[in-house]
């Protein structure tokens, strides 16, 4: 036999032996002495294998006190204004259209007139923002949609989180606001600009 099949016969030997050890310990880990669910044990004085969470304990990421902000309802009804704890402001707004833009346009548009690139391809279009029961609809109606999901459009709530949610939804007031302007209320400068 020559060296060279000697090493290979060799260092197959050794990985075989490796394979069988490493399976015996799995069965042996397996097959360790431990307490099933709900088994009976003298440990605990209820007799109990299976501990009870402490009173007033919550799981991780699930404090949720806040119910406006969460879920966009107050006292059971669609919020109809903006949490407390999100300020309005330029930087809402600049945030909003930032996440509209990524999450919102593909099938939304821009401008939020349902015509994104997704329906420019051939997929069901969306309401337009513009439509009288979504200019009337609760700034809650948004982000509850936007959490939940609502027709075609399917839950954004593990994409994108609570406070920017309330950012689109302010931002889809304003894309509204900016269609529907009254004259009166807009600002001296602005008027000037229009005929």
């Amino acid at each position: 036999m020559n060296r060279a099949l000697m090493h290979v016969i060799q260092l197959m030997v050794l990985c075989g032996a490796l394979l069988v050890s490493g399976c015996d310990l799995r069965q042996r880990m397996y097959d360790q002495p431990k307490y099933e669910a709900h088994e009976a044990t003298t440990f605990f004085d209820n007799g109990l294998t299976s501990r009870g969470p402490i009173e007033g304990t919550i799981a991780r990421g699930q404090l949720r006190l806040d119910a406006h902000l969460f879920t966009g309802k107050v006292n059971g009804e669609l919020a109809t204004v903006l949490p407390p704890s999100i300020p309005f402001g330029k930087d809402l707004l600049e945030r909003g259209h930032e996440r509209f833009d990524i999450y919102c346009s593909p099938c939304h548009g821009r401008t939020g007139e349902g015509n994104g690139m997704i329906v420019q391809r051939g997929l069901k279009q969306p309401p337009s923002f513009h439509e009288a029961r979504l200019r009337e609809a609760a700034i809650g109606h948004y982000f509850e949609v936007m959490t939940n999901g609502f027709g075609a459009m399917y839950s954004y709530a593990s994409r994108v989180p609570v406070e920017d949610r309330w950012a689109i939804a302010a931002y889809v007031r304003a894309l509204q606001f900016s269609q529907r302007a009254d004259f009166d209320k807009l600002p001296a400068q602005d008027q000037g600009q229009l005929p």
